[in-house]
């Protein structure tokens, strides 16, 4: 059975949100747990569909998971198998190629069909094979699998052509194993990719320059167990902001780190919205005045991330002026912007470039979530639209974001989600 999210907008957000553990730093650390010879606990961990996807590959390898609570994972891998990985639950999401990496480490073998998730465009794993190759590893593809072998993976320097967060983790977690130092340089520097070294080095793994462009990893013979709490989600914070800007009279967005939000903040008050950043919460309020054109061009961490690209076009179209929003790293990041146009949205897309002139008013519609980010615009969209909406595909909007449907209701929406 399919699910729809059905919205009433017009309705003014007040309350507190409390955000989740990190959905980019989760797929990682999950896999990352195999690395070890002892079990894990994680703490914080999300109830989005894409964990439920890696339980199902980690109890298929013979991984003991049990679940505590609402938010812990106890991981066993002390019994596992390496066998190949081509179940349809790896087509589910991208980042099952995560397993690529641990299980070259661990077992110096690895098989494993090509990952599914999002389509944002062309996403080759170009980097991360180039990365096992430098450690030793041979690559052959057959029959829609990727096929790793190494006798012995061996530390090397590696410069990564572009900063892919994917690429950095994937090499990071084949080399903890591998004999000698590591180094990766143009490392990506996410606050993502230090919550997975920060688990390695708990299990007594050697990585340094974590949140630097150098990632230096020193090989060791061992990994033990551990205990450890996932970062929340900045992009599930920025989203309940941009909702907040858009729609509350008073609303708080709480459990965050402001320094991951740093880049999204600054462009918020450039805005013009009327809010206040505390040490571990940001609290929106009504804004009374118009809200200011602004240009984005989306960077890696630290710049603005690409992930919050289209919330955000969805806040512009009620911004006086032409706004703009320059698209560097996805090349298909705007598929929402038909079904905004559908809603009343005055937007053209042009080399990457999405221009946008408000404010205009947005009516409710039919439409479809081509993607988890898009998604979360088109619930932004429907929330400031008059009338009511109707989301399709959501099951994109499900991998990310952790009771969405409740969590708006608790601050005052009129959404419901529903199969048919």
């Amino acid at each position: 059975m399919e699910k729809v999210i059905k919205i009433e907008g017009g309705h003014h957000l007040n309350g507190t949100v409390r955000i989740s553990g990190s959905k980019n730093a989760t797929v990682a650390l999950i896999p990352a747990c195999v690395l070890g010879n002892e079990p894990v606990t994680i703490y914080g961990v999300p109830n989005i569909s894409d964990v439920q996807s890696l339980i199902v590959l980690l109890n298929e390898l013979g991984v003991y998971v049990e679940k505590r609570d609402e938010e812990t994972l106890y991981i066993d891998p002390t019994h596992m198998e390496n066998i190949p990985m081509v179940s349809k639950a790896v087509s589910k999401l991208r980042a099952s190629y995560y397993f690529m990496g641990a299980l070259l480490g661990k077992f110096g073998h690895a098989e494993i069909k090509m990952p599914g998730g999002c389509y944002l465009g062309p996403r080759p794993i170009d980097l991360h094979l180039k990365g096992f190759e430098a450690l030793g590893a041979n690559i052959q593809y057959e029959n829609g699998c990727y096929i790793l072998d190494a006798k012995e993976l061996k530390g090397t320097n590696i410069f990564l052509d572009i900063s892919s967060v994917g690429a950095t983790i994937n090499i990071m977690m084949a080399a903890v194993y591998a004999k000698g130092r590591t180094v990766i340089e143009n490392a990506a520097r996410e606050p993502e990719i230090i919550d997975i070294a920060t688990l390695l080095n708990k299990m007594g793994a050697r990585i340094h320059g974590m949140g630097t462009s150098t990632l230096v990893i020193d090989g060791v013979d061992y990994l033990k167990g551990c205990i450890h709490e996932i970062i929340p989600d900045r992009i599930e914070a920025a989203t309940y902001v941009i909702m907040a800007a858009a729609m509350a009279n008073d609303m708080r967005i709480e459990n965050i780190i402001p320094q991951h939000l740093e880049a999204i903040v600054m462009k918020l008050q450039e805005v013009g919205i009327n809010m206040e950043v505390g040490s571990d919460f940001i609290h929106v309020f009504k804004t009374d005045k118009p809200l200011k054109r602004i240009e984005i061009l989306t960077k890696p961490y630290p710049g603005f991330a690409t992930d919050v690209q289209q919330p955000f076009t969805v806040l512009l179209t009620q911004c006086n002026g032409k706004s703009k929003v320059m698209e560097t790293i996805w090349e298909n990041r705007f598929m929402h912007v038909p079904y905004l146009i559908q809603m009343g949205a005055d937007i053209t897309v042009k080399n990457q470039t999405a221009t946008i002139i408000g404010p205009t008013a947005l009516t409710g519609s039919e439409v479809v979530a081509t993607d988890l980010r898009a998604g979360a615009a088109l619930v932004a969209a429907a929330l400031i639209a008059d009338g009511k909406t109707r989301i399709t595909n959501i099951e994109h909007i499900l991998r990310g974001y952790e009771n969405i449907v409740e969590k708006l209701t608790s601050v005052g929406a009129k959404i419901e989600s529903h199969e048919i």
